[in-house]
């Protein structure tokens, strides 16, 4: 995630990185929280022999990606949408408890800023439609310069999504994060999330809104360094509060260079969560992919 990264955190601090105050704007609830955690890619090579089994070939990627995490920053779709038919090849390769986080498609918020969009909206809903039960929360991720001023046309559509199909939107431009900011309510009010990014170089954008009872959070991460660790565990202890405000879906999408820390800071984050939470979550074992992994 190159959105809000910074080459280096040596001279940050742990107040830093300190979750602000949450704002839930649900109800409370009873329900349990599942916890899903996953980066954003299954085509890493290095993987072979440490997270996959030695000799996995490249076709199977997506299955032994799917026996090691629960979830997937599911980008493949931003640049292409694929047919119903594809979708489901990979739903297939998955275990049942598995999500998929797809990316919306750029055409419809890059290229048409989600003017005169049913046609590529039908088809990427048909594609989300293929996941079946194993369909996570899909995003828009908007562009950088795209302002509050911006928006008319963004809200006219989320009024006709499908309210069925679970949807959250990264804001990036720093306008979402300053001055009056209603559109929090209004995301509210569709059932539509908000995705938090931490990200060491924007903390506007860890804005904690909770607009809905599905939670994606992206992660970017050091490779490991000390305050990563510290980072982790304060989602998993944040996780505990949420629950109770009636997040019942909690995705931990872990950004790292080139993605070959990716499995570690997943096992970090699992070792952190309570053991109620664990029951829920799938992460490496750290075994050389050997078997899966349930905990």
């Amino acid at each position: 995630m190159q959105f809000g990264k910074l080459p280096q955190i040596d001279h940050l601090n742990e107040a830093h990185f300190a979750l602000p105050e949450t704002r839930f704007w649900g109800a409370e609830s009873h329900n349990s929280c599942r916890v899903f955690a996953g980066g954003t890619t299954w085509n890493i090579p290095q993987w072979v022999g440490s997270t996959y089994p030695a000799k996995t070939p490249r076709r199977l990627f997506p299955e032994a990606y799917g026996r090691q995490f629960g979830t997937i920053e599911f980008n493949a779709t931003h640049y292409r949408i694929y047919p119903a038919q594809k979708m489901k090849e990979w739903a297939d390769a998955v275990p049942a408890s598995f999500r998929f986080c797809a990316k919306f498609p750029q055409i419809i918020s890059h290229f048409r800023r989600f003017n005169q969009c049913e046609g590529p909206t039908d088809d990427f809903i048909d594609g989300l439609l293929a996941l079946g039960p194993k369909r996570g929360p899909a995003f828009i991720q908007l562009p950088p310069h795209f302002a509050p001023k911006h928006a008319d046309a963004l809200w006219a559509y989320l009024q006709h999504w499908p309210r069925e199909l679970a949807i959250s939107i990264e804001f990036r431009h720093p306008d979402w994060f300053v001055g009056e900011q209603t559109h929090w309510e209004r995301l509210a009010s569709l059932g539509v999330g908000a995705v938090i990014s931490d990200t060491a170089g924007r903390r506007d954008a860890l804005h904690m809104q909770v607009t809905a009872p599905h939670v994606l959070v992206r992660f970017g991460g050091y490779e490991g360094h000390p305050e990563d660790v510290k980072r982790l565990e304060s989602w998993a202890h944040w996780i505990e509060d949420a629950e109770r405000h009636g997040v019942s879906e909690f995705h931990l999408l872990v950004h790292e260079p080139d993605s070959i820390h990716t499995p570690h800071t997943c096992r970090t984050f699992y070792a952190r969560l309570s053991e109620k939470h664990r029951n829920s979550c799938v992460t490496p074992a750290g075994n050389g992919g050997a078997t899966p992994t349930l905990f």
